[in-house]
């Protein structure tokens, strides 16, 4: 009796002991790789998203995975990379602009509007009774909105790993997607084997697949959106002789990632050409916003959400809201993924259970 007493406390000791070292050591580990979890969302999305494309380069390479890795690696830089890191450089320098651009307005005011606004349908009389507003106390009305857009630019040029660390993170992700990929379906089979060991053998493989879609949803419909809407935002502010197109552009891609859109770009320049007297201009960037970069955020992107991973734009949304807040400018990309598989994930769930309960019924 007295020795199943004394034996019976000392297993739930020793069970609540190794418990305890086995969470410490997954906090340590989680403290270890969180550095790497930039690195690690770009290198998913870009082999999730140019697997097949990669598997083609290895079929004309006769099979020289290795070489094609390398290949893979030079052009993903040349032709992402680069142009992002560009893209965000200038980002970061025009919000800064974007904070003294505040400081001035509040001294000495806003221009007045051109008539041509006020007749915008929806928009035109909100912009009016705004920039009235704006003319006539523009100290208070921009203190008003100041630290949300204070608050909003900084954290973009700091938040989570900032601008630099994200196009580090970047490039890093891109030679890490080049290393996965060349081991091809090698590098999954200890990601099946887990999932099977704790969902099943047929469920298992099911999620990690749904899972996948999951992430080339994201990385098609959001990133693939986001890079085109700033490239055609690029040409039609330089064809409009705009000397910050780049700015802009960069402002465009980010936008459009945060499911806000490109209408708040355009737009703003539109009425700035047309306050300093450039009314064709004005009237060409009106136009070409309205058409060209809404058509591809309003139409383009269900497209190819559609085609890729078939996401709702409210989970895309919260996901980049959210991770934004989160972890800052790489949190839009780590959110996106988390909410669009676990949503992918949990569609799969109730799609297998409502076709148990009806094979049941």
């Amino acid at each position: 009796m007295n020795t199943f007493l004394q034996g019976k406390p000392r297993g739930f000791i020793e069970s609540a002991l190794a418990l305890l070292l086995l969470l410490i050591l997954l906090f340590d580990l989680y403290t270890v790789l969180s550095v790497f979890f930039g690195v690690f969302t770009y290198a998913i999305i870009f082999s999730v998203s140019f697997a097949k494309v990669f598997e083609r380069l290895v079929s004309l390479l006769k099979n020289s995975r290795k070489l094609a890795a390398f290949i893979y690696a030079l052009l993903m830089t040349a032709l992402i990379a680069l142009p992002f890191i560009y893209i965000i450089s200038a980002l970061s320098d025009y919000a800064a602009e974007a904070q003294q651009w505040i400081s001035d307005a509040k001294t000495n005011g806003v221009p007045a509007l051109p008539e041509w606004v006020s007749g915008l349908p929806y928009l035109g009389k909100k912009i009016t009774d705004f920039w009235q507003k704006l003319q006539n106390d523009p100290a208070t009305t921009i203190s008003s909105y100041e630290p949300q857009i204070k608050s909003t630019l900084q954290r973009l040029i700091s938040g989570g790993a900032g601008i630099v660390g994200a196009a580090l993170e970047f490039v890093v992700g891109i030679i890490v997607s080049a290393i996965l990929l060349s081991s091809g379906k090698k590098v999954l089979q200890p990601v099946y084997a887990i999932m099977e060991n704790i969902v099943g053998s047929n469920d298992g493989p099911a999620l990690i697949d749904a899972s996948g879609r999951a992430v080339k949803g994201v990385a098609v419909g959001v990133m693939g959106t986001a890079f085109i809407a700033a490239l055609f935002a690029w040409i039609g502010f330089a064809i409009a002789g705009i000397s910050f197109a780049v700015g802009l552009a960069a402002l465009t891609f980010f936008l459009v990632v945060i499911q806000v859109g490109p209408l708040f770009i355009w737009l703003p320049v539109a009425i700035w050409l047309g306050t300093h007297g450039e009314t064709g201009w004005a009237i060409f960037i009106a136009i070409y916003g309205l058409v060209v970069l809404m058509g591809i955020d309003n139409i383009l992107k269900p497209i190819l959400i559609a085609r890729s991973g078939k996401l709702p734009v409210l989970v895309l949304f919260l996901g980049v809201i959210g991770g934004m807040v989160t972890w800052g400018f790489t949190g839009m990309f780590k959110g996106a993924i988390i909410m669009g598989v676990f949503y992918t994930i949990l569609q799969s769930w109730l799609g297998q259970r409502k076709n148990g309960v009806t094979a049941a019924g």
